[in-house]
């Protein structure tokens, strides 16, 4: 799918009908008014209250030490301020009529519709998956649950070593629960990081207390004879005794909506470079679409708070008349204990590992393919981090032969490569 040439209308359309509200779909509504739209905003989400930060739910909010008002993206007042309407729940989409039907059969027109429908939590296909104490964690509504769970918990189970699995194991093991990571594959974080870095939270999980099992699968959850998990039984036949089990085994992008209008989907909502679908009345922002690697030229799909921003600004530029393509870098990061890994760039495989270390909990891996650097893991290393976004975004070359010079570091070729300054820390 290539750029599509738009007419006047279509970059300057007057009612936007942002369909999701968390990160994605609030930052659409706030860039369409920074950028100086004077038309109606609506803001549909299928939650109460305000739109607010997720990465916290894992850890402060799952803690205790930030409370709910803490979460919100913006008071109340700014709503209000900015002319962003919200209300009901959009049950489907009417392309031809350039309409939404809400749950309540209310129905709102638009002239531009954006889907931020975002992603859902993946569930065990086990028996016992249904049983209480069994959670995952998207949503407010999640992890308030998970706070009550875990005043009751002496033994936590968490299936899948993900993010949000080893986020989660990590704030529940300071909360003084014994907590289990049971994970499928050989490492944790198997699908995002290298095997160094792998390697370091093991280490990491370990030495605080929590216990890993990798490449074990889970066959059922057995119940306490009243409807609620008391055990986890793993694939090899043994038993864990589980007050409370999170599922963190990956999330599934929100397309049903598209799907039912007729929009293009394989693996989220499949956009263009600019995040338009096959309709230049529609656009697709965050977790929920696949669009153009600008690097490798895959379609990917990436859920991160980065993403659902620059995404959301990109929309709101092309509606405000100043259309461009999607070149953002992705980057991630992850808060377990007191430790933050930072990812920059995207490693879709890599044939390369340099890992600059110095010390045991400071450290960034260099990952390259085909002599190219693709992607720098950075444990300790903010700074290290910053020139890697510089490096990677700006397409400033780095090979493994220069990355291997005595004393080399990241912010040193940036500026020798650059002549900028060297960024400082995130």
């Amino acid at each position: 799918m290539g750029a599509q040439q738009l007419t006047g209308a279509q970059q300057r359309p007057d009612r936007v009908v942002v369909v999701g509200a968390g990160q994605a779909g609030y930052q659409v509504a706030a860039s369409l008014r920074e950028q100086g739209h004077q038309g109606g905003i609506t803001l549909v989400g299928q939650e109460d209250g305000l739109p607010y930060e997720r990465p916290p739910l894992s850890k402060a909010y799952l803690k205790g030490t930030a409370d709910e008002s803490r979460l919100w993206l913006r008071p109340e007042a700014f709503y209000t301020r900015e002319r962003v309407t919200g209300t009901g729940t959009v049950v489907a989409v009417d392309r031809p009529a350039r309409a939404v039907r809400l749950g309540d059969g209310r129905v709102l027109g638009y002239d531009h519709l954006v889907l931020a429908t975002g992603s859902r939590p993946r569930t065990l296909d086990v028996p016992g998956a249904d049983l209480r104490g069994v959670r995952t964690l998207r949503t407010l509504r999640d992890a308030r649950a998970l706070r009550t769970d875990l005043a009751g918990a002496a033994h936590v189970v968490v299936v899948g070593a993900g993010f949000i699995g080893l986020e989660f194991a990590a704030a529940a093991n300071e909360m003084g629960r014994r907590v289990t990571v049971v994970e499928t594959h050989r490492r944790p974080l198997g699908r995002v990081v290298s095997e160094p870095t792998a390697a370091y939270v093991t280490r990491l999980h370990e030495e605080r207390g929590n216990e890993l099992l990798l490449g074990q699968g889970v066959a059922g959850l057995r119940d306490d004879g009243c409807g609620r998990v008391a055990a986890v039984e793993l694939a090899d036949g043994r038993l864990l005794p589980a007050d409370l089990v999170l599922v963190g085994v990956g999330a599934a992008p929100c397309t049903e909506l598209a799907e039912a209008a007729g929009l293009s989907v394989a693996g989220g909502i499949v956009t263009d470079e600019q995040l338009l679908t096959g309709d230049p009345c529609v656009s697709a922002v965050g977790d929920c679409a696949a669009f153009p690697d600008p690097r490798s030229g895959a379609r990917v799909r990436v859920e991160s708070v980065q993403n659902a921003v620059d995404h959301a600004r990109l929309v709101a530029d092309r509606l405000t008349g100043a259309p461009r393509r999607y070149r953002d870098l992705p980057w991630f990061w992850s808060d377990q204990f007191s430790v933050t890994l930072q990812i920059a760039g995207l490693d879709r495989g890599h044939d390369r590992a340099m890992v600059l270390e110095s010390a045991p909990d400071c450290f960034s891996v260099l990952l390259f393919r085909d002599n190219g650097l693709v992607a720098v893991e950075s444990v300790g290393r903010p700074g290290e981090h910053m020139a890697a976004r510089r490096l990677l975004g700006g397409g400033v070359p780095l090979s493994p032969w220069e990355a291997d010079a005595p004393g080399f570091t990241l912010r040193a070729h940036l500026k020798a490569r650059s002549g900028g300054p060297v960024p400082a820390a995130a």
